[in-house]
Parts: structure tokens; C-alpha cells; sequence
């Protein structure tokens, strides 16, 4: 996980939790929720706006109070911040959207320990501005959202045959159905893993100067300098 927000740009800090620290698929954080409520696409968004809400909520109170909370009892001190904000989006969403609220269970609640929120509260916003927690907060939120969405959209599509609840003709009839159980989660998430992990691998900073120029070894530049004649 990431420390400190001056390494890097404003812009930098929100696009990190897409794919480069991307909490789910780079640093394997929220591993339960994402395979339990990944089984349909609505699912996945729901669970991913209300842990971007928290998350969101909880980096900018606790970046405001990082020089109040003692050291010794910060942690106790982040899990009741956050379960606050877990217990507002519970009532919003059993008032509003009680069929989303019914659909995530148990796992809307847990929010409260999810890993994600509390290693970004520990990591980053405990050290931070809060303009940057802030920037961070909806980066690994979106992260997270991306993540869960394409996940469920493969095993609710595969799978059920649908998407968003939308059948799908052909495929609602000739469903992989072990895509919609825990092992058929398990598989995608790994091969989600594996991919991004090889977009990672594939597309290295490029080398400046010499080192990056296709025509380095016939230079005669490039030879002297290799050969300390020039600095």
C-alpha cells in the first residue's frame, strides 16, 4: 500500500486505485465481499458505491483529525468512525433501495472491517492532507467499483445469462453454471488477477536519454559514454 501523497501528483493519487494499486485486483484487499456479491452486476455496483461512500467519508474525517486521535487508540478510533458512516448508507439504503439492501446482506454491514477502508485510513489518510485523502477515498473506491463490477459482469453473464438483471437469449440457456458458485469465483478472480498483473509487466517506464534510443548500440555517442570518455 501506498504512504505518502507527496510522491505524486493530485492526478496521480486519484488513477492509482484504478489498475496500478488497484485494491482488489493489485493488492488483494476486500477478497470476501468481491466474491460474494459478485454474482450480479447490480450487486457489484451497490456494494461498490456504498464502500466508496465510507471510504470516501471516513479518509477525509480521519485526515482531519490525524493530529487528535492518540497514537495507541487510533485503530479502535477508525472502526467507530467508520461504522458510523457503514450505519448512515444502511439506513439509506433499507429506506430507499431495500431490495439492493436485502441483496447484499450480511456483507453491508462488514464494511465496517473491510481491509480496504481501514489500510487506506491507517496508510494514507493518517499521514496526509485531506485533499489528497479525499482524492485517494474516491481512487481506491472507484478501484474497488471497477474491480467488483467486471468480475460480476463475467459470471453474471457466463454464468446466469444476464446482465443487470437482462437476459441474455442464447446464453440464458446455456449458462457455465459453476461461474455463479464460490468456485467459479474463485477461477475469475485469479484470471483477473493474472491479467492485470501482465498489463503491469508489459508496459515498463521507458529508459531515458541513450538507454532509450533504438539506434544505441551503432551511436558513437552512446559508445563513449558507455565507455566514460563523456559524462
Amino acid at each position: 500500500m501506498s504512504g505518502n501523497g507527496q510522491n505524486g501528483g493530485k492526478p496521480s493519487i486519484l488513477l492509482r486505485g484504478l489498475i496500478r494499486e488497484n485494491p482488489v485486483l493489485v493488492l488483494i484487499l476486500g477478497t470476501c465481499p468481491t466474491l460474494a456479491v459478485s454474482t450480479q452486476a447490480s450487486n457489484a455496483i451497490g456494494m461498490g458505491f456504498a464502500a466508496t461512500f465510507v471510504l470516501v467519508c471516513s479518509n477525509v474525517v480521519i485526515s482531519l483529525l490525524r493530529n487528535v486521535i492518540p497514537d495507541k487508540v487510533r485503530i479502535p478510533c477508525y472502526i467507530v468512525l467508520i461504522a458510523g458512516f457503514v450505519t448512515v448508507v444502511q439506513t439509506l439504503l433499507q429506506a430507499y433501495v431495500y431490495s439492493l439492501y436485502e441483496a447484499l446482506g450480511i456483507y453491508l454491514p462488514l464494511i465496517v472491517v473491510n481491509c480496504i477502508i481501514l489500510g487506506r485510513a491507517e496508510m494514507f489518510a493518517n499521514k496526509n492532507r485531506v485533499a489528497d485523502s479525499l482524492l485517494d477515498g474516491i481512487g481506491m473506491g472507484l478501484g474497488f467499483t471497477l474491480a467488483l463490477l467486471v468480475m460480476a459482469s463475467i459470471r453474471e453473464i457466463l454464468g446466469s445469462g444476464s446482465w443487470f438483471g437482462i437476459a441474455i437469449p442464447w446464453l440464458r440457456k446455456n449458462g457455465i453454471s459453476v461461474l455463479t458458485m464460490a468456485p467459479g469465483g474463485f477461477i475469475v478472480f485469479g484470471c483477473l488477477i493474472a491479467l492485470v498483473y501482465r498489463i503491469l509487466k508489459r508496459s515498463p517506464p521507458k529508459p531515458e536519454g541513450c538507454l532509450g534510443c533504438p539506434v544505441r548500440d551503432t551511436c558513437v555517442k552512446s559508445k563513449k559514454i558507455a565507455s566514460g570518455e563523456e559524462a
